[in-house]
Parts: C-alpha cells; structure tokens; sequence
C-alpha cells in the first residue's frame, strides 16, 4: 500500500498542524481517504452526531418539510459540525474520520440521496482550500432521533498536542 502524505497540500490549507496526519487516497474525485493514520503526539475529539436544523419551523414537528431535502439537512449540518469545530480550534481539515447515518428518503421512492450528500459534503472536503478528506462510512438506516430527518454526521478529528 502506499500512503500519499498530504503535507504540500497542508501548507495551503488552515489544518496545518495536521500535516503529520497520513491520508491514504484512492481516486482523485473521491471525496473521501480510504484509511488515515494519526501518529503519536495528538489529542483526539470524538464529535457527536448532528442533525440539521428546522428549515421551516411553520412545517408540522417530524415532517421532511421542516427540515428540508438532502441537500438542505446535510448543509445544515455540515454547518453545526464547523461550529463545534470552531469552538474547539479545529477546522474540516481536521476531521479524521466521520460516520454518516441516511434514512430512507420518501420523495426517492425510500432511498437514500447519497449522491446528493457527496456533492454538499464536497464543498467542504478536498477542496483546492481544504484538500483534507477523513476515512468515512455511510450507513443507511431505518430512522433518526426525529422524524424527518434525512441525516446525521458524527466525527473524529485531531489537533497535534503543542510542545510545552
């Protein structure tokens, strides 16, 4: 196997203190690594799941229409997760690996838009800014926390430990 350490890429990106972090990648256009390898000297961040927000809080409680399509509710939490990530000086670029929940979607016929996801979940990973992509799975499930929800995201990140 061969590990691609994306140091150069790092340089460039404000994850920097990651650039001893190795990310094994398969195709270019995937935007995921297919295995990261975290060496000694990291503090770990173990992020829990989030969900996205009322889209339209005058939608009944527990209906798609309150929190939106896939692309809607993975934005959105997309954006909860870099608010978390920002409290604890961490960027995307940071994020190691990450779980993705989909339920089944009734406007697909009760499949998961998982094409949909990849492209909002692109504009964050292994972007020419952000050239980082985690491990990641993606897990169709039966249901979430609340109805109407289409996703949760839950992530790993690191940040090398600073010399005392």
């Amino acid at each position: 196997m061969r590990f691609i350490v994306v140091a150069a890429a790092l340089a460039l990106s404000a994850a920097a203190q990651a650039q001893d972090v190795e990310r094994l990648t398969g195709a270019a256009a995937a935007p995921i690594a297919t295995a990261v390898t975290v060496p000694p000297g990291y503090t770990t961040y173990y992020i829990s799941g989030a969900t996205a927000a009322a889209a339209n809080t005058n939608a009944p409680a527990g209906s798609y229409e309150r929190f939106g399509d896939i692309t809607t509710q993975t934005r959105s939490v997309l954006d909860n997760l870099k608010g978390t990530l920002t409290k604890l000086g961490l960027t995307f670029g940071d994020v190691v690996q990450a779980h993705v929940f989909m339920t089944p979607d009734p406007s697909k016929n009760g499949e998961i838009d998982f094409a949909a996801m990849n492209k909002v979940w692109s504009t964050e990973f292994g972007t020419p800014t952000q050239p980082n992509k985690p491990a990641r799975a993606t897990v169709k499930v039966a249901g979430l926390a609340s109805p109407g929800l289409l996703v949760e995201i839950e992530f790993t990140a690191v940040k090398k430990i600073a010399a005392k």
